[in-house]
């Protein structure tokens, strides 16, 4: 059995655009997503968001759907049915048996929990809807996709943070190579807009306060970033195996190379400071693609635009890459931080970047850190001759992963 993994089918919902297309085009232009105001976080000292904006989950999906579900299955649901169209997959061209579900979610939905906390303190007990526990599990939206597009495989939901996304995949992955699938639809999803969410996260000062200027507060490595902006959204791969996929007939998106998997084992929240568990993972990725450093073209970065992250993450980089770093970009400067779904929506970037053969620029990056010693691409997409990429998450918890994807 092939080692390699092909990627057949992306499907994106994210602030850029609603599909692969839209949002690659939306990350080309070089324009950040965020606003501020957003009405679901009224009342708090921070109100910006980065959201998915012109979605109609009635549009994608049945209305009974709908009802029964939150709004990061409704992401992911959209984007695994666009992932499964891209593929070509239909009842005969696969067995369903063999067709799986894994996706990386980091927390339930906090706006269906501050309602029904809501309503248990007014006593109105008997108005929770009988829906509520299966809508907020964060299984949940693997589970409707399972339902919905009626695979029979192994399916379960990844729980690491903001690293969630990236260790679906990897997981993934290994399902097929260890010949349990054929074929996984693997990726990440999350709606993280929600007044408990947003608090917490402004009371540990991670969030940006740059309320005047909404549109540029998400500023991965810039000397003046202060926080992240809260994303949403999903994206959503078809991993299968190469020989099946070729038995088929499918089109390659590209080629699941390498995973790792590490621990920073130092802070509940805070990166370690040289980025060792990073370095780690990427090392073990590397290994496991057959590669050097020197064979990977571009680095997609978790770069939350967070002050000590951003900073640790470019010395892991520097001292996997020593003294030539590749061409790095950062997504969150234009869509936010979109937690779970975040390493996802960056595994599905990569492959669009192998594809269009450029590298889509870091928004509001005017001024780089002096501490941040790395050649990032910004103002303008940069044309590049492209084989690999390289995508990086951390998560709370000291979590971290690393995927290498390559041209078919």
């Amino acid at each position: 059995m092939s080692r390699d993994v092909a990627v057949t089918g992306i499907g994106m919902i994210t602030p850029a655009g609603i599909g692969a297309n839209a949002t690659w085009q939306g990350l080309c232009s070089g324009q950040s997503f965020s606003s501020a105001r957003d009405p679901l976080l009224a009342g708090l000292p921070v109100d910006l968001s980065c959201p998915v904006r012109e979605f109609d989950a009635c549009h994608h999906l049945p209305r009974r759907t709908v009802r029964r579900t939150d709004a990061f299955a409704h992401f992911a649901l959209a984007a695994a049915q666009e992932a499964a169209t891209d593929a070509g997959l239909t009842p005969a061209t696969a067995d369903p048996t063999r067709i799986g579900v894994v996706l990386g979610v980091a927390s339930d939905s906090f706006t269906g929990v501050d309602k029904v906390c809501d309503r248990l303190r007014s006593g109105e007990h008997h108005l929770v809807s009988p829906l509520f526990l299966p809508r907020i599990l964060p299984s949940m939206a693997a589970g409707e996709i399972a339902t919905h597009l009626d695979y029979h495989g192994p399916n379960f939901t990844v729980t690491s943070a903001c690293a969630s996304g990236g260790h679906a995949i990897g997981v993934a992955r290994d399902l097929i190579r260890s010949g349990t699938c054929d074929i996984v639809l693997a990726g990440g999803a999350e709606s993280g807009r929600s007044p408990v969410t947003a608090i917490s996260f402004a009371r540990m000062g991670a969030l940006s306060t740059r309320l005047h200027d909404p549109a540029g507060a998400s500023r991965p490595f810039d000397r003046d970033r202060d926080g992240f902006v809260l994303g949403e959204g999903a994206a959503v791969l078809v991993l299968e195996n190469l020989n099946h996929a070729r038995a088929r007939g499918a089109a390659f998106h590209g080629i699941v190379a390498g995973y790792g998997a590490s621990a920073d084992a130092h802070h509940p929240v805070n990166p370690h400071p040289d980025g060792g568990g990073l370095q780690q993972a990427v090392r073990t990725a590397l290994s496991d693609a057959r590669m050097t450093p020197a064979d990977i073209d571009h680095a997609s970065a978790h770069a939350t635009s967070t002050a000590a992250g951003d900073v640790a993450e470019a010395r892991a980089l520097n001292r996997i890459f020593s003294a030539a770093p590749p061409p790095v970009t950062a997504l969150k400067g234009s869509l936010g931080h979109a937690l779970g779904a975040a390493a996802a929506i960056q595994a599905a970037s990569a492959l669009l970047t192998l594809k269009h053969q450029a590298i889509p620029p870091t928004a509001n990056l005017d001024h780089q850190d002096d501490a941040i010693d790395l050649d990032i691409v910004r103002k303008a997409p940069r044309s590049a001759r492209l084989r690999t990429v390289l995508t990086t998450a951390s998560g709370f918890g000291g979590a971290n992963a690393a995927l290498i994807l390559r041209t078919p």
